[in-house]
């Protein structure tokens, strides 16, 4: 049984088996040397040895995980605001739109924190969490657990001791003034501003 390959191994393993792309590259790696060496064998290995190379390499995954700093915030985030947003960079219009909106509320862009989607990637929910906002404004599609918050766009949502409130894009909201007057009333709500 030692000298079957994977094709003949599906005959009698009744489990799907999953080649990892590490592993492909090796045995593709392998195969090309093995082509040199004019062996139309595939090297002979047991599926304990196969397992073993496998258990003893850890995957790209798990490394980038544990080796991952602390997601990076810009600003000096110093009142527990975050906004996420969509883009990777926010242009200069979004830019004034987002400092007159803070400002609005009673803050200064020195207080907020900003993070884009893109930082975000990979992350957790626990590194999230690690970040410890109080208000999280996500604004536009991001890739992340934050999502499962079931936050209605443009109502607040609390959960325990922090308040989201979910919305389109920047990009989007600063060419549309409906969304504007949607997103400022969201925000008269969760700063508590008398109209």
């Amino acid at each position: 049984m030692e000298n079957l390959s994977l094709q003949e191994l599906q005959f009698f393993l009744e489990e799907d088996l999953f080649l990892l792309p590490e592993d492909a590259k090796k045995l593709k790696d392998q195969q090309s040397i093995s082509d040199q060496t004019s062996s139309l064998e595939a090297p002979n290995r047991s599926v304990k040895e196969a397992q073993e190379t496998y258990e003893s390499t850890p995957s790209s995954t798990e490394l980038t995980k544990e080796d991952l700093p602390p997601i990076q915030v810009k600003g000096n985030f110093t009142k527990g605001l975050l906004i996420v947003h969509e883009e990777d960079d926010l242009s200069e219009e979004v830019m004034n739109m987002l400092v007159k909106m803070i400002n609005a509320v009673g803050h200064s862009m020195n207080e907020v924190g900003l993070v884009s989607s893109s930082i975000l990637e990979d992350r957790t929910l626990d590194e999230f969490e690690a970040l410890n906002a109080h208000i999280i404004l996500k604004f536009g599609k991001i890739k992340h657990p934050v999502n499962s918050v079931p936050a209605i766009p443009y109502e607040v949502f609390t959960d325990q001791e922090t308040q989201y409130l979910f919305a389109d894009a920047l990009g989007q909201i600063a060419d549309d003034n409906t969304m504007k007057r949607k997103l400022w009333n969201a925000l008269q709500i969760l700063f508590n501003i008398k109209k």
